[in-house]
Formats: C-alpha cells, sequence, structure tokens
C-alpha cells in the first residue's frame, strides 16, 4: 500500500530552518553577551587595578615631596649653620689682628718718625705720619718688608717736604717729611712662615 504525503512538507522545513536559524542567532547573541560581559568585568578589574597602582604612586609622590622638602630645610639651616660657624671663625682669627699691627708698628717704626693717623679697610691700612728724613721713611719700608711677621707689601703711596712753625722758646723753623704708607695685614694662619725679604723691594712713590 502506497502512503502519499500531503502536508506542506517545503513549509515545514523553512519554519525548522528559520527556527533553528533564530535559535543559532539567540545563542551566538547569548555568546556574545557573555563574552563582553567578562571581558567587561576584566577591563573593570583592570582599571581599578591601575586606579590603585595611581593612588599608591600618588602617595609616594606625596610623601617624597615631603621628604624632599624637608631635606630643603635642613639644607638651609646647614647652610646658615656653616655662614654663621664661618663668622664665629673669622671673628676668632681677626680678633688679634689690631694688636699684632700695633706690635709690628711699636717693633719696626724707627726713631724719627712718629705716626700721625690710621685707617684700616678690610686687612688693608694706610697711616699716615712725619718723618725727620726720607732715609727714616726708607728704613720703616725696610723693617717693614723684611722683618714684619703680619705686615706684608708695603708701599710708599705719598711723601712730601714740610715747614712746622717753630717750638716754643726757639725761631728755626722745623723742616720735617710727611709721608702715607700702604700695608697689608695678615690674618692669622698666613703667617706660618718665618719673615724673610721678599724677592721684590718696598714699592716706593714720592710726590714732590
Amino acid at each position: 500500500m502506497i502512503l502519499i504525503n500531503l502536508l506542506p512538507h517545503r513549509e515545514e522545513r523553512r519554519r525548522q530552518r528559520k527556527r533553528s536559524f533564530f535559535i543559532g542567532l539567540g545563542l551566538a547573541a547569548a555568546a556574545g553577551a557573555l563574552l563582553a560581559s567578562v571581558a567587561f568585568g576584566v577591563q573593570q578589574q583592570q582599571l581599578a587595578a591601575q586606579v590603585a597602582r595611581n593612588s599608591f604612586l600618588k602617595a609616594e609622590i606625596n610623601r617624597l615631596e615631603g621628604q624632599i622638602k624637608d631635606i630643603a630645610n635642613l639644607r638651609g639651616e646647614i647652610d646658615g649653620l656653616k655662614a654663621r660657624q664661618g663668622a664665629v671663625e673669622d671673628l676668632q682669627l681677626n680678633r688679634n689682628v689690631p694688636v699684632n699691627l700695633l706690635d709690628e708698628l711699636v717693633k719696626h717704626t724707627p726713631e724719627g718718625i712718629y705716626l700721625t693717623s690710621l685707617r684700616q679697610t678690610d686687612n688693608v691700612v694706610i697711616f699716615g705720619g712725619m718723618a725727620q728724613t726720607n732715609e727714616r721713611v726708607s728704613e720703616f719700608l725696610r723693617h717693614v718688608q723684611n722683618n714684619a711677621k703680619w705686615l706684608t707689601q708695603p708701599e710708599l703711596v705719598e711723601i712730601r717736604a714740610v715747614t712746622l712753625p717753630p717750638l716754643a722758646g726757639t725761631r728755626e723753623q722745623r723742616r720735617l717729611f710727611e709721608f702715607s704708607m700702604r700695608v697689608t695685614v695678615k690674618l692669622p694662619g698666613a703667617a706660618a712662615s718665618a719673615p724673610g725679604g721678599a724677592a721684590s723691594g718696598p714699592v716706593v712713590r714720592r710726590s714732590a
């Protein structure tokens, strides 16, 4: 007996293919959504980890900046202490300079010369005086040049003959030589070597 299927099988097959297509499409969409959610979750974890790292780095940078400021303040304090220490050391070194200067002048000023003025700028001293003769001034320069321990570079700035009025009870006018002289005072520690003559003699400048 022959059975003949009179149902619309083509329509049924088309409906099955269409159903399979939509099922596959749904499965693909679900798989895509799952993959997207997984990728989004991984991305969010990475973003959170990066934010945590950034926060840690920012905190460390702030801490290091605070330490750098502390170091800068310490350096400033150290520089200030060094400056004060240098000033104290300079004062300790220079406190004997006037004593040394006067001591040298007493030792090396020959007879026939008396000093009338003295002015000091830093370690350079200019003093003026009166001498009986030119030779006395030259002797003074030689003494300072060859024998002074704390004085160096003597230089005769000016010398000129002057006539002074006679002393009381006399009529004779006095002829003297007025001079000014420049010397450099050595600081303590700079005069460690024994005094001795320099290669060149004292500088002499004369004015009429």
